[in-house]
């Protein structure tokens, strides 16, 4: 995954040092990676939320003034239900309950840049696979682009290849060794022999079916193993909250 590319990254911490600490690592990290960073600072929750349109990162103090960053987080999800959180604080037992607003991982005061870029790595790398890529699919009636993104799962049918994408179904000739060419290094696994799972839009497993939001899909005896195996890693990736360095 390409970690180029002009990223967003807000910083909602009200101490000053601390602030200006997190922006030294995050330009640390682009000069050292060859990454271009935006970086914006709000010390108060009003204000944060009042300007909030998007943003790629934000990395959330819990202890802020008036209101505490799950409170803030919590209201910023009704804005974003996307933008990764990353909570910095003294205050691990209160992060560890991030999971109440999805948040990626947790860094604790005071902070080091190995343990800050470690962590920093881990969310660029798991933002990428979540924009996914673009892909070219081909049918007797032209070329088509997709992001890899908005595929939910292919079907696999000799060499037609049906997309079931968020916005409807798309026909391809093609063969499952040129699919897996096309989606080398995203979040995909074959759950059988018929189909290619996004594992971003895996809900549920339930002793032989998999679940993608209303879609259910039989996993084959053959294929369970390195489908569960697939998909823990992928969990793992993209969950973050790795133990503290």
């Amino acid at each position: 995954m390409s970690e180029h590319g002009l990223k967003n990254i807000i910083i909602v911490e009200d101490e000053q040092e601390a602030a200006d600490l997190l922006r030294s690592f995050i330009e640390r990290y682009g000069k050292e990676n060859d990454c271009t960073f935006r970086v914006t600072r709000y010390a108060d929750a009003p204000s944060f939320l009042d300007a909030y349109v998007s943003a790629d990162i934000v990395f959330m103090d819990i202890e802020l003034p008036g209101m505490d960053g799950l409170s803030v987080s919590a209201l910023l999800r009704e804005k974003d239900a996307d933008v990764m959180i990353i909570f910095v604080t003294n205050m691990s037992r209160l992060a560890i309950r991030g999971y109440e607003v999805r948040a990626f991982d947790f860094i604790v005061k005071p902070v080091s840049y190995p343990n800050f870029s470690f962590k920093f790595r881990n969310a660029l790398r798991s933002l990428g696979k979540r924009r996914g890529k673009d892909i070219w699919i081909s049918n007797k009636d032209g070329k088509m682009r997709l992001n890899t993104s908005e595929i939910v799962y292919v079907e696999i049918m000799q060499h037609i290849l049906i997309f079931h994408t968020v916005r409807g179904e798309f026909k391809a000739t093609g063969t499952l060794a040129y699919l897996q060419k096309e989606l080398e290094d995203e979040p995909f696994s074959m759950c059988n022999r018929c189909y290619f799972v996004n594992l971003a839009y895996v809900t549920a497993v339930r002793q032989q079916d998999m679940y993608a939001g209303d879609v259910v899909l039989r996993i084959s005896r053959a294929k369970r193993a390195a489908f569960m195996k697939d998909l823990s890693d992928y969990i793992a990736a993209i969950g973050g909250w790795e133990s503290e360095k």
